[in-house]
């Protein structure tokens, strides 16, 4: 394995300047900000989120320490990395927040430990923007040199696993660390990550939790290294225990460090336009196309890659909201019967209704090895529906409706955003908001959250 790695992206990071970032890559890191903070503030009041919040809010420091604040609120009160795990766990909360085909979660890890970092020590929107873009580059890389599909099939969270570094990568650029500084948060990260599958056992609430560890952990590690903790200067690619090693069997350093600088892959996340695991958006923009020829009765199948089948393919029964969000023959019942996979798809009583239960339990999934031959590389997947019997008709999806390869990929992420926001932040404040991120670069983190303020009654 290449020595050298984990310096190598440090000096990238330590070096990185805001005009280095293509303007094509910050308009889009911009989008994804604005819907990371709609799902965020949506997520608020989700219970999970209360949880959090109210473990943060009994730590919260007094004197003259550096202080973020939970998204919607009013003033900074908690401590940095407690501000990134709060708001981290809200952008989770409702599985809102946009995804990576490196089959990880960047902006709900990202974007609030970079806020908070940014709004507590006093960051410009410059290096703000910098920073989110290098964050969202590092954690993506991270999980592609693990090769993602492997990895999660050894059954790790990549969010969990490789959110620390993006975290710690984005903080480091915000408190304006050396290389050095750098590497030691970028090992101090990786000592802490973690994310395992097990929540898919009983639909528990581990998986929200998840993203909000992670930019907790990330802020954590740049802290500690700004006041000279060390952390492992190969923390990648050490033969014991280095995370390559440790994470997968078939890890390629060269996916972490190829074309840094050159080859940008946060303009590639995709956008969630419904509320459930992304592996499975696909097949419900296949179930929505075929909705009109679907008759109560009649047969209906997925094709999927083994690795979705593992992770979605699983026979549904009523549980948790989670257990409903990560099964595709639930969010493809549930699209055929109501046209829609929203939060109110996902309710108590609609994860109950019998009639959606047998429809998802009859749904037959379909291992399609030629789907393993492009995925994670491309969310793809296939309904079929018989519309007489022995004659299906049968829609293939290669790309998501909310991937970049979407040309009204752009436009529907702002309307989504002003669908979460408005109801909160009332029409205009969800219009100041979106002006706001726009011009990213100039503003500072401490104005702009302050337009996520919820007014008055």
């Amino acid at each position: 394995m290449s020595e050298g790695v984990t310096r190598t992206v440090a000096g990238w990071l330590a070096g990185l300047r805001h005009e280095d970032v293509p303007e094509p890559v910050r308009r889009a890191v911009r989008l994804f900000v604005l819907d990371t903070l709609g799902v965020g503030l949506a997520g608020m009041d989700q219970p999970w989120t209360g949880i959090v919040a109210d473990w943060a809010s009994r730590w919260a420091p007094g004197g003259e320490a550096p202080l973020a604040r939970r998204w919607g609120s009013g003033r900074g009160n908690l401590r940095p990395s407690d501000a990134a795990l709060v708001n981290g766990v809200a952008a989770h909360a409702f599985e809102l927040d946009d995804f990576h085909n490196a089959k990880l979660h960047p902006g709900a890890v990202v974007v609030p430990a970079a806020l908070a970092t940014a709004e507590a020590y006093g960051a410009g929107g410059e290096r703000l923007e910098t920073a989110i873009v290098a964050g969202y580059e590092v954690m993506i890389r991270t999980a592609l040199a693990l090769e993602p599909s492997h990895a999660r099939l050894r059954g790790w969270h990549l969010t969990g696993v490789c959110g620390t570094f993006g975290a710690a990568a984005a903080a480091a650029i915000l408190l304006g660390f050396d290389a050095e500084r750098t590497a030691w948060a970028l090992g101090l990260a990786g000592t802490q990550s973690a994310g395992l599958f097990a929540f898919n056992a009983d639909g528990s609430m581990s998986k929200r939790f998840h993203p909000g560890r992670s930019a907790q952990s990330g802020v954590l590690a740049a802290e500690l290294a700004a006041l000279g903790f060390t952390g492992p200067t190969s923390v990648y690619e050490a033969a014991d225990g280095g995370l390559l090693e440790a994470f997968s069997d078939h890890s390629d350093p060269g996916r972490l460090v190829g074309g840094l600088g050159a080859a940008w892959h946060a303009a590639e996340t995709t956008f969630k336009p419904y509320s459930c695991c992304g592996s499975v958006h696909p097949h419900i923009d296949a179930a929505l196309a075929l909705r009109g020829s679907y008759r109560p009765g009649a047969r209906v199948r997925a094709g999927v890659a083994r690795v979705v089948d593992v992770q979605c393919g699983y026979p549904y029964r009523p549980g948790t909201a989670l257990n409903a969000q990560m099964s595709l023959r639930y969010c493809v019942a549930v699209a055929l019967a109501d046209g829609a996979v929203l939060p109110r798809q996902f309710a108590p009583d609609r994860i109950a209704d019998r009639t959606v239960t047998a429809l998802a339990e009859s749904i037959e999934v379909v291992h399609d090895p030629a789907l393993d031959a492009i995925y994670p590389g491309r969310f793809a997947g296939w309904v079929e529906i018989e519309e007489a019997p022995g004659r299906f008709r049968r829609v293939d999806v290669l790309d998501p409706s909310g991937s970049p390869a979407n040309p009204g990929r752009d436009a529907a992420l702002r309307a989504k955003f002003r669908a979460l926001a408005a109801p909160i932040l009332g029409e205009a404040g969800a219009g100041r908001v979106e002006a706001a991120v726009g011009d990213l670069d100039r503003w500072s983190a401490g104005d702009l959250l302050g337009l996520l303020e919820r007014p008055a009654a």
